[in-house]
């Protein structure tokens, strides 16, 4: 049986259609028109493409990576971020390099413009402001498959794959205080039809909650109260396409909270949506609110506050570290009790968006969906937050609706190889239970997965895949070669009766000093030179890691066929049969990172993969 359209439709038709033009919906169309589809990117605002809804930045701990390991895959936020910056810092360089993390201010309207324009010039794109209100999903003897989507006025886009990329659109209502509207962003609606059309393809869907903090006025602001915050003297670009940074860079300022103001907010709590019973939707985390910030650290009397400059040609300043959403009166009095704010214009009040989402552990480690084939979703629907969160989805689903759509095997990004493939495989394997962010130590082989080498581990596999072109690959080959011959000189020399790379293992030495005693390795540039160092002494380290990495693929070609009936398997625990039905792994090794699976699970399903024999029920006991 397949899903009526309107008999008066008119339809288009395309390899690949994506639904939303964030972050998530522009590099799923760029990469799927990579790969050789012919893609629409539909969006419901035009002026809001790439549109930068909270924080103006990009990067920071562990999805300063993230960034790299786009542009690596040929991405577009890191050229973006690199072409609109206004502040560049490297985060965390008194720690190890597996820890550098680097960050950016935005200028949030050219980033917006840079992202429009890649997209509009994009060969095979067709970015158009269109409203979907539906799934177009045809269903024989019990499969679901996408046929395409359908739009407010009558119009249906055919296509092989389609890729959901809805933000916090899907049944969106903003809070200020009692105050409640339709709508997943300031000044815009919400969605409605999407939801309906999940829920009657067999998808579970949830409610998330998130927020923003008012933005001022930077001419009432007292700068001389704060404390200045520069940006890096030698700022380094995110695309490995680009060598330096040469525009001038914008300062940010901070300030604190006082005790002032948790007074005031603990005095308004009953009207704040997150404790007055208006919102039930859980938040994220790592990213409070300030009303939770008071009440769950109590002990502390101030909370820091970043001032940060929305871009050059505004004086909009974003208050980072005081997401709410209390009533618009209290956020006046709030902001003004603030050291520095005294005389503060609130050019946009704070709020909070409750949104709909789907659990994600309801899709395959592709992103396609496992209710509807050829469906994929990506970005905030699968309950994550960040920029650089739905960026590498949407890369990741964009390239594999386009490789379905050509009927080739998809794209799957190990957790080895990538901070993408952690950030997936954590969503597909575990789900969640709270708006997901990335953070360093949810990978377990950082040490590899440096923001510095994303070229070199995942370049030339997007290059295979068709994401990245010949220019690219061949700068990595370059950069590669120079490593090489540098391992080589060091090989070769002796330093202190010892050859150069022994020498460089040593702590205490630097490269300067490398250089002083091998003067060739003067012809090396940094990037190079921070390649060999941390090569150098990273790799003890590294080789046993690799034992690891090894066993992990040895799990990983033990596959699991989709149809297998864990029900039929005799001995195994009701708990571990129920979660490995709902999860599907692909294979062994992602069976056993499924919480609450047990090695002794794991023995028992690898018995009956070897056996070759049909799983026998027994009576549970």
């Amino acid at each position: 049986m397949t899903q009526q359209t309107p008999h008066d439709a008119i339809f288009y038709d395309y390899d690949v259609v994506i639904v939303g033009a964030g972050h998530a919906g522009t590099e799923a169309a760029a990469a799927a028109a990579r790969v050789g589809a012919h893609v629409a990117l539909l969006t419901g605002n035009l002026d809001t493409v790439g549109q930068m809804s909270c924080n103006p930045a990009i990067g920071g701990v562990a999805k300063g990576q993230i960034v790299r390991e786009i542009d690596a895959l040929g991405g577009l936020m890191g050229q973006a971020i690199d072409a609109s910056g206004i502040q560049f810092r490297l985060l965390n360089r008194r720690k190890g390099p597996a820890m550098h993390s680097p960050r950016a201010q935005a200028d949030k309207r050219a980033y917006q413009q840079y992202i429009k324009q890649a997209i509009e010039e994009h060969a095979g794109v067709h970015l158009i402001q269109e409203q979907v209100e539906d799934l177009w999903v045809e269903d024989v003897n019990g499969v679901k498959r996408i046929r395409g989507v359908c739009t407010r006025g009558n119009a249906c886009y055919r296509a092989k794959a389609v890729v959901l990329t809805t933000g916090t659109f899907l049944q969106a209502i903003m809070h200020t205080g009692e105050a409640k509207t339709d709508g997943g962003r300031a000044g815009e609606g919400t969605s409605r039809g999407i939801s309906g059309a999940l829920l009657r393809c067999g998808f579970q869907i949830s409610r998330f909650k998130t927020g923003t903090p008012p933005r001022l006025n930077a001419h009432s602001i007292d700068f001389s109260s704060t404390e200045e915050q520069p940006g890096d003297p030698d700022p380094q670009p995110f695309s490995y396409l680009n060598t330096t940074i040469g525009t001038e860079q914008l300062p940010c300022f901070i300030t604190y909270t006082t005790p002032a103001v948790h007074e005031l907010i603990h005095a308004n709590l009953h009207r704040a949506p997150m404790y007055s019973g208006q919102i039930n939707s859980t938040g994220p985390r790592y990213c409070p609110s300030i009303e939770d910030k008071v009440v769950r650290f109590a002990d502390k009397d101030r909370h820091q506050l970043f001032l940060e400059p929305e871009g050059r040609n505004t004086r909009e300043i974003y208050v980072n570290g005081i997401s709410t959403s209390l009533p618009r009166d209290v956020q006046d009095q709030m902001i003004r009790m603030v050291p520095g704010l005294e005389n503060a214009q609130i050019m946009r009040y704070g709020y909070a968006v409750e949104y709909d989402y789907c659990p994600p552990d309801q899709l395959l480690p592709s992103l396609q969906s496992k209710q509807v084939q050829g469906l994929f979703l990506a970005g905030q629907i699968n309950g994550t937050t960040g920029y650089e969160e739905a960026g590498c989805q949407g890369l990741i689903a964009g390239a594999n609706a386009s490789r379905f759509s050509q009927g080739v095997e998809p794209m799957v990004l190990s957790r080895d190889s990538s901070y993408i493939g952690v950030l997936i495989d954590d969503l597909v394997t575990r789900g969640v239970d709270e708006p997901y962010r990335m953070f360093t130590s949810r990978a377990e082989y950082r040490l590899s997965l440096r923001q510095d080498n994303a070229d070199r581990r995942l370049t030339r596999m997007g290059h295979a895949m068709g994401l990245v072109d010949a220019h690219r690959l061949k700068l990595l080959e370059t950069k590669e070669a120079s490593i090489a011959a540098a391992m080589a000189m060091l090989e070769s020399s002796r330093v202190d009766s010892v050859n150069g790379i022994k020498h460089l293992r040593r702590a205490e030495t630097t490269w300067d000093e490398m250089c002083d005693r091998i003067p060739q390795l003067g012809q090396f540039d940094r990037q190079v030179a921070d390649q060999v160092v941390w090569d150098v002494r990273y790799e003890g380290y590294i080789s046993r890691q690799q034992l690891q990495i090894d066993r992990q693929h040895r799990m990983a070609r033990k596959k699991i066929p989709s149809t297998f009936d864990y029900q039929r398997i005799a001995g195994m625990r009701i708990e571990a049969r129920q979660k490995l039905t709902r999860i599907r792994p692909i294979d062994l090794d992602q069976a056993g990172r499924i919480s609450g699976i047990t090695p002794a699970d794991i023995a028992l399903l690898l018995a009956y993969l070897e056996s070759g024999k049909t799983a026998v029920s027994e009576p549970d006991s």
